[in-house]
């Protein structure tokens, strides 16, 4: 079981900022997680980062009970 993280729109479409997901890659944990948390977070994810492990990752990387899996949305800002 990976620990997912989830920032700023992620968790607000989450209603969460963390969850334990029981998954063999990275891509089976965030299916997972679209599964649990619906449309709103699925669009959020498909304009976000993932990282594993504090390096951005793909879906076929493997996790285990040790990874931390990240979704970091885009964040706006200005002056």
């Amino acid at each position: 079981m990976a620990t997912l993280r989830l920032f700023a729109a992620a968790r607000e479409a989450a209603g969460r900022g963390f969850d334990v997901i029981d998954a063999a890659t990275v891509g089976g944990l965030l299916d997972e997680a679209c599964s649990r948390y619906g449309e709103g977070f699925a669009a959020v994810l498909a304009t976000s980062r993932v990282w594993c492990n504090g390096d951005e990752t793909d879906r076929d990387v493997p996790v285990g009970p040790r990874d931390e899996v990240a979704v970091l949305p885009p964040v706006s800002g200005g002056f």
